[in-house]
């Protein structure tokens, strides 16, 4: 017996017996990345240039075999720039990167007043023979996360300083005398122990309330290095309040740290130049102390790779992040119908 075919009035398909077919769907059928990558130095450009702040932050993120090199206005958060490399960037390739940048920025009449990356090799010798002796601002995150690193190493070793300090004692129960001393010291130098692994996070933390204050102060008693390190980790946090020159404020922390000798060959990290480059914005009022508005769209790229799982071929990651891009200088529209609907609806 054959089911008949019936036709539904607006919709263009059709049921046969069991089964309804509708025509295949355009949404998503055909992959615009290539159309929008021919599109970025147009007409992207047009849009994301037009109010250019002159502040960038440049950063590359690595994707299986790829690596994606990527320049955002570190003031409006808009992406300008992108490449993609099928192995790991050199310093020629930030290089030729770079200069592709500075003809875009050259050809509209515009000028870069600073740049932020972080603390990789990769590009101090090129902003310097692209774009000459401009602020070059290491993301503060980045070394504040290294100095906290370098801290909890110098919590760990205390630890294992105190570890070797715990007496032997032998099997079974204490005997009154001395290894009834032996057993206590052991069982009050674990404590102490395992109390400084647990609170670790107290000499790092940016604030403490007081009760976190007074955890601190009882789990550092009797170790002055501990207490040393927390108000060194302090100092760090006041090198980027902006309340002083770059000068003043390195010079009285790594004098402080020239102080405790014990404290200070743990801290070494302290007068790398990479921490100079980090305060570089305490004199420039204008430069970003992060990198944040390039690992944003970092981020996001992470977050399209859970899901698209397409994106593993160079050309369609190209395009992909077109398209990306181009939503981007879309969603000033979508955000303004959106709000149009919501007063309509709301009366």
């Amino acid at each position: 017996m054959v089911c008949p075919t019936v036709a539904l009035p607006g919709i263009c398909g059709e049921i046969t017996g069991s089964s309804f077919r509708l025509p295949q769907s355009r949404t998503g059928s055909r992959h615009r990345g290539k159309k929008s990558e021919t599109r970025i130095e147009t007409d992207y450009l047009h849009w994301a240039l037009r109010e250019f702040s002159g502040y960038i932050a440049a950063d590359e993120l690595y994707d299986g075999p790829f690596c994606v090199l990527s320049i955002v206005d570190n003031r409006h958060y808009k992406r300008l720039l992108y490449d993609v490399l099928d192995h790991d960037p050199t310093h020629v390739d930030i290089m030729r990167f770079f200069h592709r940048f500075k003809n875009i920025l050259d050809s509209r009449g515009l000028t870069l007043q600073g740049i932020t990356t972080d603390a990789s090799p990769l590009y101090p010798k090129p902003i310097r023979e692209v774009f000459g002796d401009i602020p070059h601002q290491i993301c503060r995150f980045h070394v504040i996360a290294e100095l906290t690193r370098t801290i909890l190493r110098a919590v760990a070793k205390v630890r294992k300083t105190l570890h070797t300090h715990i007496p032997s004692v032998p099997r079974g129960r204490p005997r009154a005398g001395k290894d009834s001393r032996c057993a206590q010291k052991k069982k009050r130098l674990e404590h102490k122990i395992a109390q400084l692994f647990e609170h670790r996070y107290l000499f790092v933390q940016h604030r403490l309330t007081p009760r976190e204050a007074r955890s601190l102060r009882r789990i550092s008693r009797g170790q002055p290095s501990l207490r040393t390190l927390r108000e060194i980790m302090d100092e760090v946090y006041r090198l980027f309040d902006r309340r002083c020159r770059t000068d003043t404020a390195l010079a009285k922390l790594r004098s402080r740290v020239r102080r405790f000798k014990a404290v200070g060959k743990k801290l070494q990290k302290l007068f790398s130049p990479s921490v100079e480059k980090a305060l570089t914005f305490l004199d420039e009022e204008l430069l970003p102390s992060t990198s944040n508005a390039v690992e944003r769209g970092n981020r996001r790229h992470r977050k399209m790779q859970k899901t698209v799982y397409r994106v593993r071929a160079m050309s369609i990651l190209r395009g992909r992040i077109a398209l990306d891009m181009f939503r981007d200088a879309q969603a000033e529209n979508r955000n303004g119908t959106s709000h149009l609907l919501h007063l309509d609806r709301a009366g």
